[in-house]
């Protein structure tokens, strides 16, 4: 018995030892988390209830040159009530009176707002959707709405807010004006405009306080945030949304005529590198075109023949030839190393100027003239070409610009056909972009401005930064080989490889390309192409236009394929042809053409013009041109002009109203 007992008690005390010690345990862990660790769990808890959220600032809106919206955020609201946190006396006298508001906005009738209300409040629902991506004014109508204008709290309303990006050019210009996206692991793609000056239009983010009230939802604590959000810096840029509606629209019209695999257009103001316009458009499987990508600043590719004004440029300020040196062509072929270099022109041009070479634009005349002027030292030439700055990048604010090649005699692949196929434009590559700042700078009497994006960064109206003008190379070659070269690109177009799209009426100054692309897999692949810029005496802006893989059925030389996009820029730029074709002819003497086409069109601006046919244009084209010529539009819609109110040829009067049917 007693050892029964012994045992027993033996028994209770380890049990109570053991009781005792769990509970000396309870009590370090509990002193632990009160004090030791309080902290920790006390936000681990808040968190699951009450967590702060960022509130996205509202980015900085993009602007063209001239005031007009390329990007902005808007703000959208949801609007969803929390049926559980209204009082009983604020839910019955406001549910009426709330039921009526809500169907007069969003229609449906009273009777399904209330029996959806008093459901939600039965079911104890706090998440119920109301509406959808309203707009500010909308927002603040529900807002003030019975029972919702007690606030979050008593009167149940939640708000979410979002923001959204719209781009009010769409399609146009996509690529050129971009976006910035950040992916699920937090990184960033940056694109064109948006990207390159995404630090500018970001602003800083804010933050909310909210409670959770249900698995996945959340609701603001109070209608106030935390910490407000910074909205971003307005961006003001180069873009002219004039010019790149008429380049877009131009390259499109010869993209689609020469089922092309895809083209760019760039124009820039010569004097301040400004780019008014650029468009990028890749063909689809349907056979449709869209911004596909910015080939303009990243495709580096072949040149082709319009390489030939820089290689031009070395000869003359190297002094091995002069635009007076004659060359034999010969049959039009000539061969090195046994590889032959052709004319486009069966049996070659004979015996003919440098100037005449380049304006014709002979292969063999050029291959000669490289060739012969620097085979004992190809060096000099390369050099010649690197102190122009035509093997480095321009450091472009557009990320992704591509890398120039242009091969030296140092390198490892250097060969005896490097030097004369480098001088038409085989075996180096250079972007659109930077095709086009060299012959900028031509356009320029030698000295090269960096191509420039923005204008202008503000903060309503205070100013944060202007970007001024910048001089890259102050001389890539002396004013009088400048000069040269201007007169020889005016003859091109005039009486050499682009005399197709010379017209009386006004000057332009160029050259024309076509290259063999991706010759390797099979023949009969080109690039067209055409660089210059106009009016040729004063140049206002530089100009280049690269069309890829054109139908060769249809056509592949640049002067068929580019040039016409050109001309048709610098035309509707300038003159706008139904408009032109009503004034009288311009006064041409001795071969001059009028250089200030503002001041000869304000000479007739009191006269009665003639009604333009403007059925089938864009309507932005058809309103522009209209309004210029003093009428008053007036039209709804998008899209091309289906008719017009007033007839073709017909007189009119400054001020005359025309209304316009758009498709």
């Amino acid at each position: 018995m007693a050892t029964s007992e012994k045992g027993i008690l033996n028994r209770l005390y380890v049990v109570a030892a053991c009781m005792f010690i769990f509970a000396v345990g309870v009590g370090v862990k509990l002193l632990d988390i009160q004090f030791v660790e309080g902290d920790y769990y006390r936000n681990l808890a808040e968190e699951r209830t009450v967590r702060s959220f960022k509130i996205p600032a509202s980015r900085g809106n993009l602007y063209d040159v001239n005031g007009n919206l390329l990007a902005t955020s808007v703000p959208k609201y949801d609007i969803r009530f929390d049926a559980v946190t209204v009082s009983d006396k604020n839910f019955q006298e406001n549910i009426v009176p709330l039921s009526n508001n809500l169907t007069e906005m969003f229609g449906k009738s009273a009777a399904y707002w209330s029996q959806r209300l008093r459901q939600a409040r039965a079911n104890g629902q706090r998440y119920l959707p109301i509406a959808q991506n309203l707009g500010y004014s909308e927002y603040m109508k529900v807002k003030s709405f019975p029972m919702f204008n007690l606030g979050a709290y008593r009167g149940g309303i939640i708000v979410e807010q979002r923001t959204v990006r719209e781009h009010p050019l769409g399609k146009m210009g996509e690529r050129t004006v971009g976006y910035e996206r950040q992916d699920e692991n937090g990184y960033f793609t940056r694109v064109g405009l948006e990207g390159a000056f995404s630090s500018y239009l970001r602003g800083t983010d804010g933050r909310r306080l909210k409670q959770k009230i249900a698995k996945g939802q959340w609701k603001p604590i109070s209608d106030n945030n935390e910490v407000e959000p910074k909205d971003g810096y307005d961006v003001i840029s180069t873009i002219d949304v004039n010019i790149q509606d008429i380049a877009h629209h131009a390259l499109l019209k010869q993209l689609e005529y020469f089922e092309a695999d895809h083209g760019t257009v760039v124009v820039m103001e010569t004097k301040t590198g400004e780019i008014k316009a650029m468009s990028n458009l890749g063909r689809t499987e349907a056979g449709t075109y869209f911004e596909k990508r910015n080939y303009a600043v990243y495709e580096s590719s072949e040149p082709g023949s319009t390489f030939k004004l820089m290689a031009m440029t070395a000869a003359l300020e190297d002094n091995v030839i002069d635009t007076s040196s004659v060359i034999d062509t010969e049959n039009g072929v000539v061969r090195y190393y046994g590889r032959p270099v052709r004319d486009s022109r069966r049996g070659g041009y004979g015996k003919i100027s440098a100037a005449r070479a380049f304006e014709v634009s002979s292969n063999t005349a050029f291959t000669k003239i490289i060739t012969e002027g620097y085979k004992n030292n190809p060096s000099k030439f390369v050099d010649r070409l690197y102190d122009m700055g035509l093997n480095s990048k321009i450091g472009l604010d557009i990320k992704g610009e591509g890398s120039p090649r242009i091969p030296h005699p140092k390198d490892k692949n250097w060969n005896g056909l490097s030097l004369p196929w480098m001088a038409f434009g085989y075996g180096v590559s250079l972007t659109p972009l930077q095709t086009l700042n060299f012959y900028n700078a031509i356009a320029n009497n030698g000295e090269m401005v960096k191509p420039r994006f923005i204008k202008e960064v503000k903060e309503w109206d205070k100013s944060i930064l202007k970007v001024e003008r910048e001089v890259m190379n102050p001389r890539i070659c002396s004013p009088e080989t400048a000069k040269k070269l201007q007169n020889m690109m005016q003859h091109t177009v005039e009486r050499g490889t682009a005399a197709n799209i010379y017209t009386p009426n006004f000057s332009m100054a160029g050259k024309t390309g076509t290259c063999q692309v991706e010759y390797w897999i099979e023949p009969g692949r080109y690039i067209s192409s055409f660089a210059g810029y106009f009016p040729a005496e004063n140049p206002k802006y530089s100009c280049i236009v690269i069309i890829h893989k054109p139908n060769k059925r249809k056509g592949y030389y640049g002067n068929i394929v580019a040039a016409p996009v050109f001309k048709q820029i610098a035309q509707k730029i300038y003159t706008d042809t139904p408009v032109m074709d009503i004034l009288p002819s311009l006064d041409i003497k001795n071969d001059k053409v009028v250089e200030d086409f503002e001041a000869y069109y304000a000479s007739f601006e009191n006269e009665k013009l003639i009604m333009p046919d403007v059925t089938g244009m864009p309507a932005m084209d058809a309103v522009s041109l209209l309004e210029n010529l003093g009428l008053k539009v007036n039209f709804n819609g998008t899209g091309r002009v289906r008719a017009q109110s007033i007839s073709a040829g017909q007189k009119i009067k400054t001020n005359q109203q025309v209304n316009l049917n758009i498709s």
